[in-house]
């Protein structure tokens, strides 16, 4: 007769490592180069696809933090400005916590909702209902 633990480590054996992560959100890492004076990144729309916001949402949000203007053109964002990628990826992270995951559950199954003036962070996993800062 085979131990509980034995029976365990047999059945983690059998299971694929995509199911065993830890998160189901993969944001893209950020693509970025710089030319001149501007700060290109590449796969914007696909960083703003994969967690469901609007590209215009996320763009206000890293022209204030980082102090950058800039603008969206096609699939890409242009900040004016030399911007380092791993503070890119920094402001994105921040963006994720603030406006992506749930304050109660930790969960990426969100959506951004206005009622009046006031936006509100709703959670489809567990029904939570924050209020979120205005950019």
């Amino acid at each position: 007769m085979k131990t509980y633990e034995e029976m365990l480590k047999e059945a983690r054996q059998g299971i694929s490592e995509t199911i065993t992560k830890e998160s189901r959100l993969e944001i893209p890492i950020p693509q970025s180069f710089i030319q001149g004076n501007n700060t290109f990144i590449t796969n914007f729309t696909e960083i703003t696809n994969s967690i469901r916001r609007d590209p215009k949402h996320l763009a206000k949000f890293l022209f204030r933090e980082l102090a950058k203007a800039g603008h969206i053109d096609g699939n890409r964002l242009i900040l004016q400005g030399k911007v380092i990628s791993s503070l890119i990826k920094k402001k994105i992270n921040d963006y994720m916590k603030e406006f992506v995951y749930c304050k109660e559950c930790n969960k990426p199954d969100t959506r951004l909702e206005k009622e009046d003036r006031i936006n509100f962070l709703k959670c489809e996993a567990c029904g939570a209902k924050h209020v979120l800062r205005r950019i």
